[in-house]
C-alpha cells in the first residue's frame, strides 16, 4: 500500500490532468481572482509538503554519496544547485526551530517568501532571547503575513523584539552594541550574480572597517593625479568625464588583476591560480577565443564550473602579461604529466591538467569546484596504481572519503563520473 504523501501526489496528478486542456479565457474575472488566490494557497501547502519531505531525506542522500539532501535533490531533478539548499535550509529551520511558521505554511496562510523572511528575522535575533521571547516573536510574525508582503515583513522582523518584549530591548541593544563588531563579521556577504549579458553583479556585505579600506585602494586608482607623476586628464578627455561608478568599477578590475597569486593560499593542489585554456593557433591569431576554468559563477548556463566561459585571445594575451594568469595551451609544448609510479602524489601540473579535465568533482551529480577538490587515484597506488592522468580523478572531500569507506561500492561511468551506491 501506498504512502499517504505518495497516494495524495498520485490524486493531485490525475486532478492536474483532468484540468489540462482547459481554457482559463473563458472564466469569469470573479473566478480567475479566486483560482489564483486558491491555486497559491495550494501550491504553499505542496510546497510545505515538499519541504517536510526533504528535511528528513538525509538518507536518501546517504544512499547516493550524495552530500546532503539538497545535493541529491537537485541532480535529480535537474535543479539549481542553490535552490536546493536554500529549501533545505528553510525546510532544517521549520522542522527543528520554528514549527509555527511550518504550520503556517501548511495552512497556506504564509507564502514560501514569507517563511524565508520571518525563519531570517528569527534566526538573527541575539542568542540571549530566551525562549519564550523567541516562540513570541515567531507568533506575531506569522500573524502579521496575513496582510504584510515579504518586504513589509522584513522591516517589522527587524523591531520585532520592540513589540513581543520591550523590556528586554535596551539589555539586547546594549549586548549588540558591545558585540557590534563580531556582528558584522557574522553578517558579511558577498553574492555573484551573472546577469546573462556579458556581466556580472557582485554584492557585498562587510563591515565598515573593511569597506574604508577598500573605497581607499579603488581610490588609489581613481586618484587623478597619482604616485606615478601621471597627471589628471587633460580638458575634453572622454575618459576624464566617466561617471564615478564606472571609475570605481575600472579600479576594482585593475586591483584584482594587481593581486599576487604567490600571496593567495593553496587552492586545488596549487597556488591560486587562473587558468586560461587556448589552442596554439589561436593564441597566435588576431581574432580567436580562449575559454576560462574558474570557480562557479551563480547563473551559469554552461556547467557548475564556468566551464564555458570565454574570452578572446586578446584579452588572453594581456592577461597573460599583466595579471599573472597561467595559459594552458593546448597543442604547444607542456610539462610532463605522466609520472607512472615515480611518486606517489599528483604534482602540479597534473592538479591543472585534471582541472582542466574534469572540472568539478566527479562524484555523480556534485557540483563542487574542481579548485576545491582532490586527486584520487582510481587505482589505488599501494595495490600498484600508477601517478597518471587516467588514473587520476577530481573529488571533493566528501567523496574522496566515499571512495576509501568500505561501506560503499564506486564505480567509473562512460562519461567519467564515479557513481557511489551503498554496500548491502
Amino acid at each position: 500500500m501506498a504512502h499517504p504523501i505518495l497516494a495524495a501526489a498520485g490524486i493531485i496528478d490525475e486532478t492536474l490532468k483532468s484540468v489540462a486542456d482547459a481554457n482559463p479565457t473563458f472564466m469569469s474575472t470573479s473566478d480567475k481572482a479566486a483560482a489564483l488566490g486558491e491555486l497559491i494557497r495550494l501550491e504553499t501547502r505542496l510546497a510545505e509538503l515538499r519541504l517536510r519531505v526533504l528535511a528528513g531525506a538525509g538518507d536518501v542522500a546517504a544512499g547516493a554519496a550524495a552530500r546532503d539532501a539538497a545535493g541529491w535533490l537537485a541532480w535529480a531533478t535537474l535543479s539549481r544547485p542553490e535552490d536546493a539548499r536554500a529549501d533545505l535550509r528553510l525546510a532544517s529551520a521549520v522542522d527543528r526551530r520554528w514549527p509555527v511558521v511550518g504550520a503556517a505554511l501548511r495552512e497556506g496562510s504564509a507564502n514560501l517568501a514569507q517563511a524565508r523572511v520571518i525563519v531570517r528575522a528569527l534566526d538573527n535575533l541575539p542568542d540571549t532571547v530566551p525562549g519564550d521571547v523567541l516562540a513570541a516573536a515567531e507568533g506575531a510574525l506569522v500573524g502579521h503575513a496575513a496582510t504584510l508582503d515579504p518586504q513589509r515583513l522584513a522591516k517589522v522582523g527587524r523591531h520585532i523584539l520592540a513589540t513581543v518584549a520591550p523590556e528586554v530591548v535596551d539589555d539586547a541593544e546594549a549586548r549588540r552594541l558591545a558585540e557590534l563588531e563580531a556582528e558584522a563579521h557574522r553578517k558579511t556577504r558577498t553574492t555573484v550574480r551573472r546577469l546573462g549579458d556579458g556581466t556580472t553583479r557582485i554584492t557585498s556585505l562587510v563591515p565598515d572597517a573593511v569597506a574604508h579600506r577598500f573605497v581607499t585602494y579603488l581610490t588609489a586608482y581613481t586618484n587623478p593625479r597619482r604616485d606615478d607623476g601621471t597627471t589628471a586628464p587633460a580638458a575634453g578627455d572622454a575618459v576624464g568625464r566617466l561617471p564615478h561608478p564606472r571609475k570605481l568599477g575600472e579600479a576594482f578590475c585593475r586591483l584584482l588583476e594587481a593581486v599576487d597569486p604567490r600571496r593567495l593560499p593553496v587552492h586545488g593542489g596549487d597556488a591560486t591560480t587562473l587558468v586560461v585554456t587556448i589552442g596554439l593557433d589561436s593564441l597566435r591569431a588576431d581574432l580567436a577565443t580562449a575559454g576560462l576554468i574558474a570557480p562557479a559563477v551563480p547563473g551559469d548556463a554552461d556547467g557548475p564550473a564556468g566551464s564555458g566561459d570565454m574570452i578572446t585571445a586578446v584579452e588572453a594575451r594581456r592577461l597573460a602579461c599583466s595579471a599573472r594568469i597561467l595559459p594552458a595551451v593546448l597543442g604547444g609544448p607542456s610539462e610532463v604529466l605522466d609520472l607512472g609510479r615515480t611518486r606517489r602524489l599528483f604534482s602540479p601540473a597534473q592538479q591543472r591538467a585534471l582541472l582542466i579535465r574534469d572540472r568539478t568533482c566527479r562524484g555523480e551529480g556534485c557540483d563542487i569546484p574542481g579548485t576545491w577538490a582532490e586527486a584520487h587515484h582510481w587505482n589505488p597506488w599501494l595495490s600498484g596504481g600508477r601517478t597518471d592522468l587516467d588514473d587520476g580523478v577530481l573529488l571533493c572531500s566528501h567523496h574522496h572519503h566515499r571512495a576509501h569507506d568500505p561501506a560503499y561500492n564506486a564505480a567509473r561511468l562512460p562519461n567519467g563520473d564515479v557513481r557511489f551506491t551503498r554496500r548491502t
